[in-house]
């Protein structure tokens, strides 16, 4: 898949499959799957790095996680532009951004239209692939009063109908909502050209997104739109068992493990 494709996907009426991933032992997996998009997320603070929040993440983690994907898979990747990479002005933006392709990502994710659109359609202009984030957007959780969920009401809904066509008129090849009305997010969808992606924002979205360590059961997490496909907690530490106790019994190593 490549950002020319995103269009033909919604005209088709193809759904877009998307999960998280930080480093290349997952990249690798996931390259063998029915996969369509990898996105590279600032959730990475709080899976990889025992943050409460994204805010921590740093560009430096970012590109390292970012380069890391990329040794692992071909897939299409969307890399996060961490907290206030896109508010210190154009020039810095841009040399955030362009970190993140040289690292490996074929797009940035951007929180927030209003503010930046200078920004968002230098980047875009610059032949930087844009993909918006609206809703929830976790980098203002501070504004918000908490992770909560958007546009329940009139004024909230229509400013957030606003930034999504003025995403589109930008330049942005796609856009995630996050915790949004379900109905709101079908009226987005049915508003703009380009697929919506959603998390915790209903059925009808062009397309989905997880975090893959949440759809593993290996997070901890379990927030109410989130499907468990898998208890990779229990299973991880009954093979961590099993080991220790081998281990433990001297039944490891034996046999041809040993030379």
């Amino acid at each position: 898949m490549n950002t020319t494709d995103f269009h033909k996907a919604k005209e088709d009426g193809k759904k877009l499959s998307m999960v998280t991933c930080y480093d290349a032992s997952f990249a690798r997996l996931i390259d063998q799957t029915d996969i369509d998009l990898i996105l590279i997320g600032d959730s990475a603070s709080m899976v990889m790095h025992g943050e409460s929040t994204t805010i921590p993440a740093t560009m430096e983690w970012m590109v390292e996680h970012t380069r890391s994907v990329r040794n692992g898979t071909s897939k299409y990747i969307v890399a996060d532009m961490p907290f206030l990479t896109t508010r210190k002005g154009l020039e810095y933006a841009t040399d955030c951004a362009g970190r993140l392709l040289v690292a490996g990502a074929n797009c940035v994710k951007i929180e927030g239209v209003f503010g930046q659109e200078d920004i968002i359609h230098h980047l875009t202009m610059s032949g930087i692939p844009v993909m918006s984030h609206l809703g929830l957007t976790p980098q203002f959780y501070q504004a918000f009063g908490g992770h909560k969920m958007q546009g329940k009401t009139d004024e909230a809904a229509k400013k957030i109908i606003e930034e999504a066509i003025k995403a589109q008129e930008l330049g942005c090849s796609s856009i995630v909502l996050e915790c949004i009305p379900a109905a709101l997010a079908k009226e987005i969808t049915q508003a703009v050209n380009i697929p919506t992606i959603g998390i915790g924002a209903g059925v009808d979205c062009d397309g989905q997104v997880l975090v893959l360590h949440d759809m593993l059961g290996l997070s901890g997490f379990k927030m109410r739109f989130v499907r468990q496909y898998l208890n990779g907690a229990e299973l991880v530490k009954n093979a961590l068992n099993q080991y220790a106790n081998d281990v433990h019994t001297g039944d490891f190593p034996k046999g041809d493990e040993i030379k």
